[in-house]
């Protein structure tokens, strides 16, 4: 994940391998709260990580619930229609489908067994409306107060007196979320009779609808309907766990990498593993959106194959109703079109994690776009040639996987452009994962991943300091020091002489190695404490002499240029191996500092040392190093000097990034 607040996207190209997706944040919510609901164990298999769910848990476990997390499981003893806890104070963050539900749920759980509940989040989600949901809790007579703002969170549920003599009356036309919390709370008040409810108006989102009403069944709650105007929930209803339930992938994370097969799938499909012609999700109908714009899809039971067929993209007029989440994605892939497109019914839109009509043609209007709203439509017309932009997510998780679709815009034929995507760590809502798994089936020219350098002299804290940076940026490191300790381990392990130097090649060549952060893994075995064996770096030392053996490694160390950038570190990577890095930095210190971090680091791990003598040590190693006739130690004429004597890591790292995010460093020249 990325820390920084923004992520840099250079001109991606085409598209092909496998996505394996996460679980439904609309499936793993609901049968959070059902399993929560129940008597006994529910065990959740595949249940979707992400700060949504996260928030979800921590509620239930502060109601009563034993949380039980265990790999790809989750086991959850609910607390069977009782809380064991009679007041809480519950952060659910910007969690509309822990909110909605989780309010109709306390409010009917307060008014059977008496309860004190505050319900809050961030300050978006005290902007997002609950009145209507309010309005129909408060209709069965429950007591709510929303103690800011009337018809918004954040609010208190203190009990009240259930009446049921008359049906639910619950708005349908702004959020289906509210009928859904209604209908997952209401079982639990059924014991002396049915329990009737109204949709007041047109429903939106019916989809949504009839995945709770699945899962509902699940449970073993049969609800009664008449179309989409009324639903029943009979007498003596009971939460029954149904034990092992998977949880389906994510239909709305389909929708990207489905466009991403249309746009990008061209010699290759994009196999998109989790979701399929099988899936109970509403949005699994973006597949038709998809074909009606040209793509080709092959469907499974659970998995789609994606690859591009008409191009550009065809023009469509939808409405969107049926797929509300999905069809933002839609509006991204209108820039590929031979034609206008226009999206219809979308007013939900407006009142989810922001105003999404507002924040998407702001959005696209600054990479060039001509783009219509109105109330309850947008209309986006293709683009010929993008324009660099920063584009804003507005905390929207879904905003930053549309944008970064707007990527591949070289495929149309546009001049590059740089897209920035503001808060990339957004997307931790629904997908962690997202641009990681983005990332591993598109292709990119090598030289235009992005790449920090970090040279400097021996114990200078280079590596500290491209590891946190990198962590920062959420980049791959390489530690190219490290190569040559490991070959010679390598080597070592395989019986080859330091002066057999094509033989050394050949190890060097095949190497299959893996950073994370300051660890070293040969062969998926982490190998960092080894590498620090005498003996090892004397064989080190001795190979680097090796054309043949730094030929080899050379193509080693760029193949580690990988999307969505690098940092590397060691004393010729701006010189020698990325002479064309966006960034390289000349880490110093003085003997005498570097020196005294040397020995506190010896002396914490027991070992005795001599200060004066590795000072000695250190400043003849920077007189070799200074001297090589191969590569050489010294600055990169254009890097940035940075010594580091009197400055803490994080010191050096906020200097970095700084530097970094500054110069924009990759808006490409058309």
């Amino acid at each position: 994940m990325f820390a920084i607040p923004a992520l840099d996207l250079v001109p991606l190209g085409a598209a092909a391998g496998t996505v394996r997706l996460p679980g439904s944040k609309s499936i793993s919510n609901r049968l959070l709260l059902l399993a929560g609901l129940s008597e006994g164990e529910t065990t959740l298999v595949d249940l979707l990580d992400s700060d949504d769910t996260r928030v979800m848990l921590d509620a239930l476990q502060a109601l009563g619930c034993r949380i039980e997390p265990d790999g790809s499981t989750t086991r959850i003893v609910g607390f069977g229609g009782r809380p064991a806890v009679a007041a809480a104070d519950l952060f659910l963050g910007n969690a509309g489908t822990a909110m909605r539900p989780l309010t109709a749920a306390l409010a009917v759980l307060a008014c059977e067994h008496g309860g004190d509940y505050r319900l809050r989040g961030v300050p978006r989600m005290h902007e997002r409306p609950i009145g209507d949901l309010v309005d129909a809790l408060r209709g069965l007579g429950c007591s709510i107060d929303c103690t800011v703002q009337e018809g918004y969170p954040p609010l208190r549920l203190r009990g009240g007196q259930l009446d049921l003599s008359r049906p639910v009356r619950v708005r349908g036309d702004v959020s289906s979320q509210f009928l859904t919390a209604l209908l997952l709370a209401l079982p639990l008040a059924t014991a002396q009779q049915a329990v009737q409810i109204e949709v007041v108006g047109e429903l939106i989102s019916k989809p949504y609808i009839e995945i709770t009403l699945n899962l509902l069944a699940r449970f073993g709650i049969a609800v009664q309907r008449e179309g989409w105007s009324r639903f029943t929930l009979p007498q003596g209803s009971r939460y029954r766990t149904p034990g092992v339930v998977p949880v389906e992938a994510d239909a709305s994370s389909a929708s990207y990498f489905i466009a991403l097969g249309a746009l990008a799938g061209i010699d290759a499909p994009v196999r998109i593993e989790g979701v399929g012609a099988d899936s109970i999700q509403g949005d699994i109908r973006f597949v038709e959106a998809a074909q009606a714009m040209g793509a080709q899809v092959h469907s499974e039971a659970n998995a789609l194959e994606v690859r591009r067929g008409a191009w550009p993209l065809q023009a469509i007029d939808l409405d969107c109703n049926h797929i509300p989440d999905a069809a933002m994605t839609l509006a991204v892939m209108a820039l590929y079109a031979d034609g206008p497109s226009t999206l219809r019914n979308i007013a939900s839109w407006r009142v989810k994690e922001t105003d999404r009509i507002a924040a998407m043609a702001t959005e696209l209007r600054k990479i060039g776009a001509t783009v219509d709203e109105g109330t309850d439509f947008i209309r986006v017309h293709p683009l010929a040639q993008f324009r660099s932009a920063s584009l804003h997510t507005y905390d929207d998780h879904r905003m930053a996987m549309c944008l970064s679709l707007a990527a591949f815009h070289e495929l149309k034929g546009s001049g590059p452009a740089t897209l920035r995507i503001e808060d990339p760590k957004c997307v931790a809502k629904t997908f962690p994962d997202y641009f990681e798994a983005l990332f591993s089936v598109v292709s990119v020219e090598r030289d235009r991943v992005p790449v920090i350098t970090i040279d400097g002299p021996t114990a200078s804290g280079k590596g500290t300091l491209a590891a946190s940076v990198a962590e920062q940026l959420g980049y791959h490191t390489l530690d190219s020091g490290s190569l040559y300790r490991v070959t010679a381990l390598a080597a070592r392990r395989a019986g080859v002489a330091a002066d057999n130097e094509s033989a050394l090649a050949q190890v060097a060549a095949g190497l299959k190695l893996r950073f994370e952060g300051t660890r070293v893994f040969l062969e998926g075995d982490e190998v960092t404490d080894a590498l620090r064996e005498e003996a090892v770096g004397t064989m080190a030392s001795q190979i680097s002499v090796w054309p043949a053996v730094r030929a080899a490694l050379h193509e080693l160390q760029c193949s580690f240029r990988r999307l969505p950038g690098l940092v590397a570190d060691g004393r010729d990577m701006g010189t020698v191996i990325f002479p064309d890095a966006a960034l390289k930095v000349f880490l110093t210190a003085s003997a005498a500092a570097r020196a005294e971090r040397r020995h506190k680091q010896l002396i914490s791990k027991g070992i005795s040392a001599s200060l004066d003598s590795l000072r000695a040590d250190l400043e003849a190693r920077d007189a070799r190093d200074r001297s090589r006739s191969t590569a050489p130690l010294k600055p990169a004429e254009d890097a940035l000097e940075l010594d580091n004597s009197g400055m803490t890591i994080g010191d050096s790292v906020d200097l970095v990034l700084g530097w970094w995010l500054q110069r924009r460093p990759f808006v490409l020249q058309g």
